[in-house]
Formats: structure tokens, sequence, C-alpha cells
């Protein structure tokens, strides 16, 4: 069975499938709304996410009354949102990974020392000035 991205459907069907006329997902594919995958030949192919997709596409059009290039600011924005969610989730990783492996936080004291400190824990007497705590990691 494929997965929602493999592009199995050519045109008619997918155009049965999301309700609408071929045609209609010509003009969509034009404008760049959804853009299925193309065989060597030049063939659309669809994948049951591009469905979904025009059903999306087609109600917010029919039902929230959207035009279609608001629709593309919105369809434009989403991928924007998934791909900054992606890359908090791998800075959020790599943050984590560091904080694992080195497991050294320092502080700096009013005159300039320098001293460690377990996780968590904050600058005591004599630091109060001191707002700013730094993680050492060493990237192995």
């Amino acid at each position: 069975m494929p997965d929602e991205d493999t592009p199995v459907f050519v045109i008619s069907v997918a155009a049965t499938l999301a309700g609408m006329h071929a045609q209609t997902l010509r003009q969509y594919d034009r404008l760049g709304l959804v853009s299925p995958s193309r065989t060597r030949g030049g063939g659309r192919r669809y994948s049951a996410r591009d469905v979904s997709l025009l059903r999306e596409v087609q109600r917010l059009s029919q039902q929230e009354g959207v035009s279609l290039a608001g629709i593309q600011r919105i369809l434009d924005l989403e991928r924007e949102v998934l791909a900054l969610r992606a890359q908090v989730r791998d800075l959020t990783a790599e943050l984590d990974g560091i904080r694992h492996r080195s497991g050294r936080v320092f502080a700096a004291g009013r005159s300039g020392e320098i001293v460690a400190m377990r996780a968590g824990q904050r600058p005591g007497r004599g630091m109060s000035d001191s707002r700013a705590l730094v993680l050492w990691g060493t990237h192995r």
C-alpha cells in the first residue's frame, strides 16, 4: 500500500476523488496551489496528500470565500510554519544533546571570576550582579 506522498493518481482520478473537474486541477497546478509530480512524459500524478490539499483549497474557496491568491498565501504560510517547527525540533534536539554531553555550567562573578555550577543552580553570594549563565559544551 503506497503512503500518502506516493504519486499514484492520474488527473482524472484525482479530480474525481477531490470532487472537481480536471481542468480545475490544471489551473491550480499552473497557479502553483497544488503541484503534482510528473511522469517522464509530462503526465500529472497526484498523491493522497495532493488530493487532501485539493479538497482544502476547494473548502477555503467555496465555504470560506477566500480568493485563490489568499489561498496561496495561506498555503505558503502553513509550509513555512511546518519548516520552522522542524527547525525548532532539530535545534531543541541539538541543545538537549549538548546539555546531556557537557553537563558543565559556569557563572561569572562580580570581579570576573568563573565558577563551575550545577545545572539549574543560581549564582550565590558575591555573584548577585551576575545574571548570565553560560553552558559550555565540548563537541565530540
